[in-house]
């Protein structure tokens, strides 16, 4: 088959005379390629059109495959297109064929071929919102990725933390069960045990409700007081029931009292069940601590991701601040940042996408995080995450205490793909999907920048206008 009759088998080319389509197939330079030929590279001057007459080929841009073009496309550098480079690499997937056109003709190709404007700037228009829905996808994916390691790791520190005093509450339950056995050997009186009985309480009953506030000095000086004690009176292990003694509030003179009343013989024995009692209710509040601390993730991932509820509703802003703070706190103790909120709670709530606000707050406060990474933050990293109220609406500020935006590049930090992080960290597309969020609500976003000193003012109305 000749090219003429490959172009015309193209939906684009094929209602266009005889004479046209000749002098363009004079023009296409035709190529084949195998599975895995590199069609073009990143970073290589986009100067041609590509037309694929069979197979398929796949662009790949950052190690993810960012488009595919399968037999009838135009693709590569169209008219009318502003783009430069290959912003990734093109590779067959199965054997292809294809004309490249060298980007010299397009003037003399539109005004030989008119017809052919229209439909170019379509396909065109096409990609662009192609690209434009890939890139938002990619983002949304690479805000997952940054929230990812650190909710794992924020799930599995409560998560070890139950589990592991789960286990110890097993064995301290096995061990009361032995302790029993062995004080039901001793002829208590009734009125010994209920004395024992009172004991449990009182000291259980003031260990949940009111520990005893004790600095690391009167701690030890109190234990090392109840371990002498302890060992005067032949109770085996004082090392270890002195500390959940002084946790709960025992002193010297309880332990006296408590001997008077039920002598020496089954004092070990008392002792060491009270001990196990005290502390199965420790691994009781741990487990509570630790479950409590689940569902608090479990909730801010809910409130932040808007599970279950309409895209667009009204949204307190502060609850999609908090959330995006607590599913992030897991980077923000790792950078050693102190976080300063400064809420104005008569603020109205907001009508808006709250799942896609999250992800502006995101992205701001993930940035602000890195800026203040390293030697970046200064001797004391704060971020500070502000609202208040703006004559058009809501106002939110995210600042941090890094290096801050050099001035002759602040001008293309909203530009996709731009970023000052190393190859690999950024995708540089952030910013741009900020902009384009806040934009979307009707909004707008302003940068304020100087050594030690980077806010993000982000304003927002209250009522989106359709």
């Amino acid at each position: 088959m000749s090219l003429i009759e490959d172009l015309r088998q193209i939906p684009v080319f094929a209602d266009l005379p005889e004479a046209d389509l000749a002098w363009l197939a004079q023009q296409g330079t035709e190529v084949r390629l195998k599975p895995g030929e590199v069609l073009f590279n990143s970073g290589a001057p986009a100067d041609r059109m590509f037309v694929l007459f069979e197979g398929e080929i796949h662009g790949r841009r950052d190690g993810v495959l960012a488009y595919t073009a399968s037999a009838g496309a135009v693709t590569g550098l169209l008219p009318f297109s502003r783009m430069t480079h290959f912003i990734g690499q093109g590779y067959a997937v199965a054997p292809s064929r294809l004309a490249w056109f060298s980007s010299k003709i397009f003037p003399e190709m539109l005004q030989r071929m008119p017809a052919l404007s229209a439909r170019l700037v379509g396909l065109l228009t096409d990609r662009v919102r192609e690209t434009t829905r890939a890139d938002q996808q990619r983002e949304k994916l690479a805000s997952l990725g940054k929230l990812s390691a650190g909710l794992a790791h924020e799930l599995n520190n409560p998560a070890s933390a139950a589990s592991r005093a789960a286990a110890g509450l097993g064995e301290i339950l096995a061990a009361t069960r032995e302790t029993n056995l062995r004080l039901n050997r001793f002829a208590l009186s009734p009125k010994q045990r209920e004395i024992i009985a009172q004991f449990e309480h009182d000291t259980g009953h003031r260990f949940a409700t009111a520990p005893p506030s004790l600095n690391s000095i009167e701690q030890s000086d109190r234990e090392e007081g109840l371990s002498a004690w302890l060992e005067t009176h032949h109770i085996s292990e004082a090392w270890k029931l002195a500390p959940v003694f002084v946790e709960a509030g025992i002193d010297v003179s309880e332990l006296d009292s408590l001997l008077g009343q039920i002598g020496p013989e089954p004092l070990g024995e008392v002792l060491r069940r009270a001990t196990s009692l005290l502390t199965a209710a420790s691994l009781v509040k741990e487990i509570e601590h630790s479950t409590t601390r689940i569902s608090e993730l479990v909730r801010a991932i809910k409130e932040y991701s808007y599970m279950d509820q309409a895209p667009e509703q009204e949204i307190d802003i502060h609850s999609g601040l908090d959330s995006t703070l607590t599913i992030m706190n897991h980077k923000i103790k790792k950078s050693g940042v102190t976080v300063e909120r400064e809420y104005d709670r008569s603020l109205p709530r907001i009508c808006a996408w709250g799942s896609e606000l999250n992800q502006v707050w995101t992205n701001l406060i993930d940035n602000a995080l890195d800026a203040m990474s390293g030697n970046g933050g200064g001797a004391e990293r704060r971020l500070r995450v502000r609202t208040a109220r703006d004559p058009m609406g809501v106002l939110v500020e995210i600042t941090d205490t890094g290096p801050g935006i050099p001035k002759d590049i602040q001008g293309k930090i909203y530009d996709p793909f731009f970023t000052t992080k190393v190859v690999g960290e950024g995708t540089g597309l952030g910013l741009d999907t900020v902009q384009r969020i806040v934009q979307k609500h009707r909004g707008h976003i302003r940068l304020d920048s100087k050594p030690g000193e980077t806010c993000f003012q982000v304003r927002l109305p209250f009522n989106r206008p359709h």
